[in-house]
């Protein structure tokens, strides 16, 4: 019973947003930032990066139920350091469920069944996400002067920015960004899981966890 996104993301907290707008898919990795071919630009490391959604259960009958997360370790996408943007994105097929360390780290104790695991990750890449019909998740973005990131975030076809604090560490050899994030599904135009007509489902606001990582290229 996991949902929705994981969504949204990149880079972090709590932020405001726009009305939704229709938004266009883009490959894995595409590179929107316009930068001038004398700004450096740095790739990601999908290996050292990650983006972790946590998803937890609702409804009169949420006992019975477990709580989920689902990430992405399959990030693409470059960052240009000196415009202070970014395009990034990840594939919803490539995402993992309740990974053990993870369920830890979000203080999930129970580790639900293959069979549970694998449900899952049906009724998310189904009913949930339409992950055969969109399935990247893209994010751009931009650097403001305050240090804030705006971010377009495209997902199940709706594009948001969020205004987002942020904490960016850059270097001669790589960019770091990391944080947390609260996100809705229906905010993306997203029916969150449920059966029984409510009475065990998902909720809306999903917590989200990130640490991206880009690297300059060897010469």
């Amino acid at each position: 019973m996991a949902a929705g996104i994981a969504s949204a993301v990149l880079l972090a907290a709590c932020g405001q947003l726009a009305p939704p707008a229709p938004g266009p898919a883009a490959e894995p990795g595409a590179y929107r930032a316009g930068a001038a071919p004398s700004v450096a630009t740095y790739a990601v490391d999908p290996q050292a990066s990650l983006i972790a959604v946590t998803v937890r259960r609702a409804g009169p009958l949420a006992r019975l139920g477990h709580d989920h997360v689902v990430a992405s370790h399959t990030l693409a996408g470059q960052v240009a350091a000196g415009s202070g943007s970014a395009d990034l994105s990840f594939r919803l097929d490539q995402m993992s469920v309740d990974e053990p360390q993870l369920l830890r780290d979000a203080g999930i104790e129970k580790q639900p069944s293959v069979q549970a695991v694998e449900g899952t990750r049906t009724n998310m890449l189904g009913a949930v996400l339409d992950a055969q019909r969109y399935p990247l998740v893209t994010l751009h973005a931009e650097r403001q002067a305050d240090g804030t990131l705006n971010v377009a975030i495209t997902l199940h076809g709706v594009t948001r920015s969020l205004a987002l604090p942020a904490t960016v560490r850059i270097d001669a050899a790589q960019v770091s960004a990391s944080g947390t994030a609260r996100l809705k599904q229906t905010d993306f135009g997203i029916t969150p899981f449920s059966v029984g007509g409510g009475l065990l489902s998902v909720q809306d606001e999903l917590e989200v966890r990130y640490h991206i990582v880009a690297r300059r290229p060897l010469p």
